[in-house]
């Protein structure tokens, strides 16, 4: 038991320290820690620019839009689609369901996932036959629609990557697979 102790000890300062640099850093950023959707997307571009080498806005021109459309269609595909749990405030845990993030702040009424993207509806719908206890065939049907609408959200991806793939040198593609950007 004495032992244990220190153990607990340190396990306690560190929790400590974890919160406290997590406050300082909140602080820290303009706005008082207010996420601004705009300016991170802008630095991520501006990111990406760079460790492309993209030196001419000419070049940029060609090439950010593009970036742009495999940022959006992977925001879309999402996280494999498992995500769905973690948005909703963690899934069947007690009281709402996790109905408690709609219509507040900065939901505007509707569920977003950890990204920002917007609300899947096919998955919603799911979501909402399994809570209910829905017939089988009435979740498999969803479950179906669900596994299609991914399709369709992978293959737009997938054409983005290609188009963005097209206008890239061998070097700027190969930074781009690092980045995850392309396959």
């Amino acid at each position: 038991m004495n032992k244990l102790n220190p153990v607990l000890a340190l396990a306690g300062i560190a929790a400590l320290l974890a919160l406290g640099t997590g406050n300082l850093a909140a602080q820290q950023r303009p706005g008082g820690g207010n996420f601004d959707p705009a300016q991170f997307r802008q630095r991520m571009l501006d990111n990406t620019r760079e460790r492309l080498e993209v030196k001419s806005d000419d070049e940029w021109k060609i090439i950010q839009p593009r970036v742009e459309k495999v940022i959006d269609a992977r925001r879309d595909v999402g996280f494999g689609g498992g995500m769905g749990m973690f948005a909703r405030g963690g899934g069947r845990r007690g009281g709402d369901g996790g109905n408690a993030a709609q219509g507040t702040g900065d939901n505007q009424g509707g569920r977003r996932g950890l990204r920002g993207g917007d609300a899947n509806p096919e998955a919603e719908e799911l979501q909402k036959a399994i809570d209910s206890n829905a017939s089988s065939d009435e979740i498999k049907a969803k479950l179906a629609k669900l596994r299609e609408a991914r399709k369709e959200k992978e293959a737009k991806l997938a054409s983005a990557q290609e188009e963005l793939k097209k206008v890239l040198s061998v070097k700027q593609e190969a930074a781009a697979v690092l980045m995850g950007l392309l396959q």
